[in-house]
């Protein structure tokens, strides 16, 4: 017959004993304890008595000894264990409170003032070097000089340039002054020292990599053969570089990689991500008659207003070819954003349609405006409208203006004072660029190059407000605007772009471009409390810190400076304003 077990009492230990399979679930059966499948009485009756092994006699013990010997082992345990628990329990209920605190903060039914994160005070830029950072190669020791041909528009330009000093770090070479492109959609002749201020870009970066401005004529003469030219694959490891650029940089000692935009992998190590950040955010300052006249425009912002919103509307015809999107133009519209479309000839066939259930498709200025009003911002809020030539001109214009008639752009507040730059449109763009950086709210109306590039700048900075349209969502809105009313069509607009009002906690590791998120570039505060509770509460408490990433940012302020106090709030998953009224009425 099967073996059955169960714990007896010998008076100083349990042990475990074996009965046969009926006495035992007889006997457990008796007792009324809960036997298992296999029979296994799990506790003796506080009733019965322990056993003495071999049939010996048995005598009563107490069920009140024998769980109070059991409660004092357990307090011997918890006496040794004591600060562990404690740590343990501290480290837990630490967790849990920040869990719940970030869980709260992120809820549809808590106050958020739609001009500033109330928790930014947490995060800071940080690009220091590490401790164990080399020194950057000098001549002789180089393996030769790297020249550079960015490519596209400024903040595609942007990027190229940023990672070129990456592969020149990753060579060990010596990098000049990067060409830009003068042959492309915007044929701007406008070159490196044009738009940046040189000096300022080597020397910034003399701890990082040698910048020359060029490659010495003595050394040019002395080449057997005239520079070599490749084009490497777009998102390449630092391997590739080091397998197959090397050795030509090595035999050539001169080398041109062309058409250089993206094409270093999204992911590198921490040293090499973070001196992405110092030559993105910190080397690449504009030339000063470009930084003096947009803080001019700045200026002119806050002489009317206290607070303003950006927004980079990205409405120009290259835009709306490039996504191959259809805005209701007719056969004009398709013919002339076709003809467009042809200068990329590597571009797929798309559906409209498709691509706007997509959300791949920039929102048209009214469409930016209704967002705006039913997220909660008033009639009455100042607009800063970054744009170069809108597609429709001032006719697709007037309903944004109707929404927001405080309306401005460079044009008009710069005056004769942009006569000079008008001929270079990356110039214009960089003075946007400013405008932007030092507004109070960011809004952009597509993931493109100056989107990402700004939306990861003010990250870096202070996590000042950016709002990027949930395109996807809102799009399914907007087909249907007309059959809802204003208060359903504005709760479910503020629902909708729950989680892209540009918060902290929206940046992950490994989500989406390093330029758009740079997370290793953002770090946290000690963390206190306390400290997030008075925050959360509406009253700040910043501690000092020994790196100060304005420092030599080359213009502008923080939002801490900006002087932004006023607060609007958001209520039952939306932002709240005195706006009672649909602003089709208006």
């Amino acid at each position: 017959m099967g073996v059955a077990k169960s714990w007896r009492y010998t008076g100083k230990v349990l042990v475990l004993a074996k009965q046969h399979h009926h006495h035992n679930h007889n006997f457990c059966k008796h007792n009324k304890l809960r036997v298992s499948e296999h029979h296994h009485c799990l506790l003796w009756s506080p009733s019965e008595t322990g056993v003495v092994g071999g049939g010996g006699l048995r005598r009563r013990i107490s069920w009140t000894m024998v769980c109070g010997m059991m409660l004092f082992g357990l307090g011997l345990i918890s006496f040794f264990t004591g600060h562990l628990a404690s740590s343990d329990l501290h480290w837990y209920s630490h967790k849990i409170v920040v869990k719940r605190k970030k869980k709260v903060l992120s809820s549809s039914a808590v106050p958020v003032d739609l001009w500033k994160s109330k928790i930014p005070n947490f995060y800071y830029g940080c690009s220091e070097r590490g401790p164990f950072y080399a020194p950057p190669a000098r001549q002789p020791r180089s393996n030769g000089y790297l020249l550079i041909a960015a490519s596209g528009g400024l903040n595609q330009q942007r990027t190229g340039i940023t990672d070129a000093v990456v592969v020149a770090r990753i060579l060990n070479a010596t990098l000049v002054i990067p060409e830009l492109d003068h042959h492309s959609y915007w044929k701007d002749d406008s070159d490196f020292a044009n738009i940046f201020d040189v000096d300022w870009f080597i020397s910034n970066l003399a701890n990082d990599v040698q910048v020359v401005k060029r490659v010495p004529d003595k050394f040019m003469r002395s080449l057997e053969k005239i520079p070599y030219s490749m084009r490497v694959p777009r998102k390449s490891e630092p391997q590739f570089y080091l397998d197959e650029v090397l050795p030509i940089l090595k035999k050539r000692h001169v080398l041109q990689l062309t058409k250089f935009d993206y094409r270093l992998a999204n992911d590198l190590d921490e040293e090499l991500q973070r001196l992405r950040c110092r030559v993105n955010y910190h080397a690449l300052r504009f030339t000063k008659p470009i930084q003096n006249l947009g803080r001019k425009i700045v200026m002119e912002m806050r002489k009317m207003a206290s607070r303003f919103i950006a927004i980079h509307l990205r409405f120009e015809p290259d835009m709306l070819a490039f996504s191959g999107c259809y805005y209701g133009g007719g056969d004009k519209e398709r013919n002339e954003l076709g003809e467009i479309r042809k200068r990329w000839a590597t571009l797929p066939e798309t559906s409209p349609d498709g691509e706007r259930k997509r959300g791949k498709c920039p929102l048209t200025p009214h469409e930016v405006g209704l967002m705006l009003r039913a997220l909660g911002f008033e009639n009455n809020t100042y607009l800063y409208v970054a744009s170069g030539e809108i597609y429709g001109g001032d006719e697709t214009l007037k309903p944004l203006r109707e929404l927001f008639p405080n309306f401005y752009t460079k044009e008009i507040l710069a005056g004769e004072e942009l006569e000079p730059f008008l001929p270079y449109s990356s110039q214009l763009a960089a003075i946007d660029y400013i405008v932007c950086d030092e507004s109070d709210v960011f809004v952009t109306n597509n993931n493109g190059n100056m989107a990402k590039i700004l939306a990861g700048r003010r990250r870096y900075m202070g996590h000042k407000r950016t709002i990027r349209p949930n395109a996807k969502k809102l799009n399914a809105l907007f087909l249907k605007r007309e059959t809802v009313p204003w208060g359903a069509f504005a709760k479910k607009v503020k629902a909708a772009q729950q989680g892209f009002l540009g918060e902290p906690d929206d940046m992950k590791n490994g989500r989406g471009e390093f330029f758009e998120y740079p997370y290793t570039c953002i770090c946290k505060k000690p963390f206190k409390l306390s400290g997030l509770d008075s925050n959360y509460n509406g009253t700040h408490t910043r501690t000092n810190l020994t790196f100060n990433p304005e420092a030599d940012s080359g213009y502008g302020r923080n939002e801490e400076d900006q002087g932004v106090h006023n607060v609007q709030y958001i209520e039952n998953g939306g932002m709240i304003g005195n706006h009672k009224s649909s602003p089709s009425s208006l």
